[in-house]
């Protein structure tokens, strides 16, 4: 297991490693595990998200991009990457598969109240039209 780190002073995104070999076969994709738990301080989010280079040069990338990780979260932080190109990728045991940005969540949840009956309708996914 490798701690997350930055690579660059000022970089945004702590690198997250494989902890194993895993294969990714062409449209296919695969639990990356990190070894790593308990990553996110209360009142703060991780945020999994691509890596530029294994997207540009592969086709792979983090399925649920940003992948959230809750403060509370305590099992072990894995990455959903899925393989977009044309041949297997092989991710080795040491492999930086992602970063992990983590933010400072404001304290807006607090003031939320629930609604009823909105304006626009239950519809659910693409309710907006999208």
């Amino acid at each position: 297991m490798t701690m997350p780190n930055i690579a660059h002073a000022g970089d945004a995104g702590l690198d997250l490693t494989a902890t194993q070999r895993v294969t990714i076969p062409p449209g296919g994709w695969v639990l990356v595990p990190t070894g790593l738990h308990n990553l996110v301080p209360v009142k703060h989010v991780g945020l999994v998200c691509p890596r530029s280079g294994l997207a540009a040069r592969h086709g792979v990338t983090v399925l649920n991009a940003p992948g959230v990780i809750d403060a509370g979260y305590d099992g072990e932080v894995k990455v959903i990457l899925i393989n977009h190109g044309a041949s297997r990728y092989v991710v080795e045991a040491g492999d930086k598969v992602a970063q992990l940005v983590v933010l400072e969540l404001p304290g807006m949840y607090e003031a939320l109240q629930p609604v009823q009956g909105g304006a626009r309708g239950s519809g659910g996914f693409g309710s907006t039209g999208a």
